[in-house]
């Protein structure tokens, strides 16, 4: 027995293998990442309360003695297990060590990749079909996000894809709708562009707003940034039906229809979702420009789906 795994049994430590399902857990737990393990991490205390370690254990040291060079190296024994819990963990492609993700996010994380996402689900009993809601980033994701983002914003840009094969549903084309997704709704700062509801589940494993296509999948519209709109679940649902549109300068336009519903419609608490913002008020915007809806797509939107 190495004086590592001595070390581990004489502590009690808890075994690698469920530090690394913990590991996965808590991956999910926080969006999908974790930051390299370091002394006063809150990840590491965090991780050490949930296999209830106490003072000794938390504090444990190996102490290994460099004869050449006359000094004495100590490492923490329960950072230890974490790293090689992880550094497995990544072996198995269930994570993407953080010099892997620093090259995609230039951060230094722990992040989860499809098949580990998959295996969290498992542990966490979610069915992999909530995939398409929840927030939790994955390495594939990622890179698709990293794409968007990146991409050149055209100043005649066309909204259509003319590929786009609507009945066939491939493994690329969801990876492609959770990057569009988790792209808006993150440029929006997860708030509906049109009233700025910004909510959270209880459990805070997804949030209210949603990624809204201004061109329809149904019409062939793209998965680019420019093509998006954050919206809440009732202001999505009024846009793609055409209660209001955005005009190229970002104004608020509400259809003229909205004056002869019965007064009890539209109405939350008292207050009528949709007329109180017709007062040539602008949508939120993203910080970025880049990230702004295309007039090109706007005018889609005004021209085949807003009621007038």
């Amino acid at each position: 027995m190495s004086y590592e795994s001595e070390m581990l049994s004489k502590m009690r430590m808890p075994p690698k293998i469920e530090v690394e399902k913990a590991i996965l857990e808590v991956l999910f737990k926080h969006s999908g990442v974790i930051k390299e393990f370091s002394a006063e991490q809150d990840i590491v205390h965090e991780m050490a309360g949930m296999f209830n370690l106490d003072d000794d254990q938390r504090n444990a040291y190996l102490e290994t003695v460099y004869r050449k060079e006359n000094r004495l190296k100590k490492s923490n024994l329960w950072h230890r297990l974490l790293f090689r819990a992880a550094d497995s963990l990544a072996k198995e492609k269930l994570v993407s060590r953080p010099t892997s993700t620093f090259k995609l996010t230039n951060k230094k994380e722990w992040m989860l990749t499809e098949l580990g996402y998959d295996k969290a689900l498992f542990i966490l009993n979610i069915p992999t079909s909530q995939k398409n809601i929840l927030p939790t980033k994955s390495f594939e994701v990622e890179k698709i996000i990293k794409k968007l983002n990146d991409k050149i914003r055209p100043e005649n840009y066309n909204p259509f894809d003319e590929n786009k094969k609507i009945s066939q549903i491939t493994k690329e084309q969801t990876l492609r709708e959770r990057g569009f997704r988790q792209a808006v709704i993150a440029a929006y700062d997860y708030q509906c562009a049109f009233c700025g509801m910004k909510l959270k589940s209880p459990d805070n494993l997804c949030w209210e707003v949603e990624a809204a296509h201004i061109v329809p999948h149904s019409f062939k519209g793209k998965d680019d940034i420019w093509n998006g709109i954050a919206l809440c679940h009732l202001h999505h649902w009024a846009f793609d039906v055409g209660w209001f549109t955005i005009k190229n300068n970002f104004e608020i336009v509400l259809s003229s229809k909205a004056d002869y519903l019965p007064s009890a419609y539209a109405k939350l608490d008292g207050n009528d979702c949709l007329k109180r913002y017709d007062v040539k008020s602008k949508i939120l915007l993203p910080k970025s420009k880049h990230s702004y809806p295309h007039p090109n797509a706007l005018s889609w939107h005004q021209k085949n789906k807003f009621h007038r």
